[in-house]
Order: structure tokens, then sequence, then C-alpha cells
């Protein structure tokens, strides 16, 4: 009887929070707190991020970088990351909560409050700052730019269905800012590896919002498959991804890429022709097989074939 009280009195704490939205009477201890976090932000999901950052890295180095600045190279983009990720549930908190394939979140719930996870933002954000400082001057003046992206583009589906090119345009921005941090230049190659990586991530948020298409459209909100339904948002999505193919091939032809990479390409396509076969307009069911296992096998198998390209023949 007293277990079963005290079960009732933890579940009643949790609603109040839930409502207060404030996380100040949950009595978690400071890594149980950290653990939930991470769990929020998807943490284990840095790997979409880092493939991009790492091929980048070796492409400069033409080979085996150097580990020092390939730590700072990773540091940089996890903690980027993590605050784009935190300002994305720190801003959408409130639709979080009325959504019911979100309202189970930590943030929404009051398990954690925003001013804990304003903390985790300004946290990762001077490591970030601190990353770009140890790679280059250059890219330390230039550090603000991709932490302003990521702090606006959760805002962008208020107004616009352009949104999905918001998430794209953080990812835009790590090639090219890679190789300003590793050499103080930015070679068109990385430009174009960039173009690809914005296309890539905006066809998989497409992708993504189609799980939420009824609740944006009931709630104001602007995405593409809320605008044009989901037959035409898949067809969006597969006509991002083989824009993506070509800028990736544009970025080996203007670079020094080799068979490795091609090849590589080669198999990424076949893997985006896989994910796409996967969602159909009349069966959802392994959308999230879609989005989360496809995407980030793709980003690894990139990664892994531009590495072993430059290992091998760079």
């Amino acid at each position: 009887m007293q277990a079963q009280s005290h079960t009732l009195l933890v579940r009643h704490s949790l609603s109040i929070d839930a409502n207060r939205g404030d996380g100040s009477n949950v009595g978690l201890n400071p890594l149980r707190r950290l653990q939930i976090f991470l769990d929020t932000i998807k943490f284990e999901h840095s790997i979409f991020a880092l493939p991009f950052a790492v091929a980048a890295a070796f492409m400069v180095a033409g080979g085996w970088s150097n580990w020092v600045q390939l730590g700072w190279v990773i540091v940089a983009m996890v903690t980027l990351r993590t605050f784009a990720m935190a300002a994305n549930r720190l801003v959408d908190a409130e639709i979080d909560r009325r959504n019911p394939r979100t309202a189970d979140r930590a943030l929404a719930r009051g398990i954690i409050g925003k001013p804990e996870v304003i903390g985790y933002m300004v946290v990762s954000a001077i490591v970030f700052v601190v990353a770009a400082w140890q790679l280059d001057p250059l890219a330390l003046i230039l550090s603000p730019i991709p932490i302003v992206v990521a702090f606006t583009y959760p805002y962008l589906k208020r107004f616009t269905w352009l949104a999905h090119f918001g998430i794209g345009a953080v990812y835009i921005i790590v090639p090219p800012a890679v190789a300003i941090a590793m050499t103080g230049t930015m070679p068109v190659e990385f430009v174009l590896l960039g173009i690809a990586a914005l296309f890539w991530v905006s066809g998989f948020d497409v992708l993504y919002a189609i799980a939420d298409i009824n609740f944006d459209r009931a709630n104001g909100l602007h995405s593409i498959p809320a605008r044009f339904g989901i037959k035409r948002s898949l067809l969006i999505a597969k006509t991002l991804h083989l824009v993506t193919l070509v800028f990736l091939v544009l970025s080996v032809l203007t670079g020094d890429g080799g068979l490795w990479v091609a090849f590589g390409i080669v198999v990424v396509g076949a893997l985006f022709a896989y994910e796409h076969s996967l969602v159909k307009e009349d069966d959802l069911s392994k959308l999230n097989m879609a989005f989360f296992t496809m995407n980030g096998i793709i980003a690894v198998v990139f990664a892994v074939f531009v590495v072993l390209d430059e290992l091998l023949i760079g």
C-alpha cells in the first residue's frame, strides 16, 4: 500500500512538472538529469553530422589527419549539434507538449526545465567557440555564424514551408568550416560538399515531417508535407537526394577524389533508393527506419569511402 501511494505521489509530481514546465520539482541527481538531456536531444545521433566533418578533415589532410586537429573538429561538431538540438527542443517546447508524437519528451513533460536546457546550450556554445579557437583564428572569428544559424532554424516552420532548408543550412557550413579551421582557406570542393550536405539533410527532414502532417496543418505550422501532401513530399525528398548525388559528384570532380570515393557515391545512391522504397504514400510504418537508421548508415558509408580513398589513393 505504501509503495502504491509512493508511485501515485511520484506520478502526481511529474504531472505538476509537466504543467509547470520548469522541471524544478523532480528530485533527480545531476548525472541522471544530464542523461535525460542527452536522450532528449538524441545525442547518439551526432553520428549524422560527424561523417561529413571527418570526411572533410581527411580530404583537407590528403590522408591521415592531424589527430589533434581531428579531435577538435569532432568536439566542434558534437557541441554545435548539441546546441542546435537543445535550441530546437527549447523553442518548440510548447509545440511538443501539444503534439501527441512529441508530448513524452522530457522538456515537454517538465522533467527537465528550460533554464537547465539554456545552461547546456551556453556550455555547448562556449566549448564550440573554444574548439574553433584551437583550430584557426579565422574559424574563431566565424564561429558565431553557425551558432546563430543553429538557433534560428527552429523558428522557420512558423513562417515558411522552406523550413527544412533551415536545418540543411546548419550542415552546409560543416565541410567549408572544416577546411577553414584546418587550413584557413575554403576550396570550392568543400563548398560543393557542403551543398550536398544541405540537400541530403533537407531531404531527410522532409521525410521526417510527414509524421506531423496532420498536427502541422491543424496548428498552422509550415512544412513541405503540410503544404503539398504526402505524395508530392515523397517526390520532393527523392529529388533533393538526387541533387545531393549530383553535388557529391561535382565535389569529387572538382577535388582530387579517386575510385574509392566514386564507388562510395554509387553505394550512397543505392542506399538512397532503398531508403525511399521504405516509405510509401499509403504505408508510413517504416518512416522511422528510413529517417533514423538509413540516415546514419548513409552518412557513415560515405565517410568510410572518403577516408579509404584518401588513405589508399590520396
